[in-house]
């Protein structure tokens, strides 16, 4: 049954390009989530600047069941994924490693890194609004709980509530409000859908556009990619429907997720591994993540892409996202109670 579990996992990863023994002083094994258009050009940077060669596995899923699977003989050393859930995730799994370095403690702000330092984020992306710039007046939707408004009747449109971003999103509400008052705030926010909760966070621009909805809730990225996209130019038009709201910047801040990176508990090629989350969090790696995925780094000072920078400064909720994640399996539970998927709308 294992043999069989290992195989599927190959199957699903690809073929590995991991030597098993690849222990050498001059390698590191990346096991990652991130796409390689982005990730590539900062590896064959590092590999300039130390000589160390970056063996990379890319992956759409499946990393945390292939690390566990193959437990301390997994060639991984380090990986690089997106959303704090699956970084907690592999917390709660023991498939990591702390890792204290000087250069990550003093670069990554407290919040956005493990207190422990079993990951580390490397790129942030706020949770804001996009509301309609013709249908939406400004103060209608200035904080998370206002979208459980009364006057926000059928006028909201969000992605499924079980999707990462969304339990990252509600598992913040829960860290400042408590269980019941955040089930009370969600099941407000189910009776304001103007749809059921569908599609990724570019769609909720769409249905803005198309005028199913006025307000909706996506990642700030996409903003940017939507209004540089020439492979889908239909998406500029729905970027120029929608402007962006930082919600709570009277208060707690916005909510803000990242992508980030942990070394393995595995790791044979462990310093190595933390060289490569030093260069990730250095000067040359956080410009290109910035100008590539249309992110904020987390090293203060980094530029910003000019569209990036166009939308405004903003007020992040400070609150660790540990503290946060430690609410997700609660937050989920919350979206099946309230049957938050199950809204028709109106």
């Amino acid at each position: 049954m294992r043999n069989m579990l290992r195989a599927g996992l190959l199957a699903l990863f690809g073929a590995s390009v991991f030597a098993t023994s690849a222990t050498a002083a001059g390698e590191v094994n990346l096991y990652s989530y991130r796409q390689p258009f982005l990730i590539q050009p900062l590896l064959d940077a590092f590999t300039s600047e130390t000589g160390i060669k970056v063996n990379v596995v890319y992956a759409k899923k499946g990393m945390l069941e292939r690390l566990k699977a193959e437990g301390m003989n997994s060639p991984a050393d380090a990986v690089l994924t997106v959303d704090i859930g699956r970084l907690h995730d592999m917390v709660e799994a023991d498939v990591l490693q702390p890792v204290r370095s000087n250069v990550l403690e003093s670069t990554i702000p407290a919040q956005y890194r493990h207190p422990e330092g079993l990951w580390y984020g490397l790129t942030t992306r706020g949770r804001v609004f996009f509301v309609s710039k013709d249908r939406v007046k400004p103060g209608e939707a200035e904080t998370y709980e206002d979208l459980a408004k009364p006057a926000l009747k059928s006028r909201v449109c969000t992605r499924s509530g079980k999707h990462v971003y969304m339990v990252s999103l509600i598992a913040s509400m829960i860290a400042h409000h408590g269980e019941a008052a955040t089930e009370k705030w969600l099941s407000s926010v189910k009776d304001n859908l103007a749809r059921k909760p569908q599609g990724n966070d570019r769609a909720q621009a769409k249905a803005i556009y198309e005028g199913v909805c006025d307000i909706a809730v996506a990642n700030t990225y996409y903003m940017g990619k939507m209004a540089t996209n020439q492979k889908n130019p239909e998406q500029k038009d729905w970027a120029k429907a929608v402007r962006i709201v930082f919600p709570n910047q009277g208060d707690r801040g916005s909510h803000v997720n990242i992508s980030g990176a942990a070394v393995t508990k595995s790791a044979k090629n462990r310093e190595n591994a933390v060289r490569l989350l030093e260069f990730l969090a250095g000067d040359f790696a956080q410009k290109l993540y910035a100008e590539q995925n249309l992110e904020y780094p987390v090293k203060d000072g980094t530029p910003l892409h000019p569209m990036v920078a166009s939308w405004g400064s903003f007020k992040a909720d400070t609150v660790g996202l540990a503290e946060v994640a430690k609410w997700r399996k609660a937050a989920s539970k919350l979206v099946d109670r309230v049957a938050y998927d199950l809204a028709s709308g109106s």
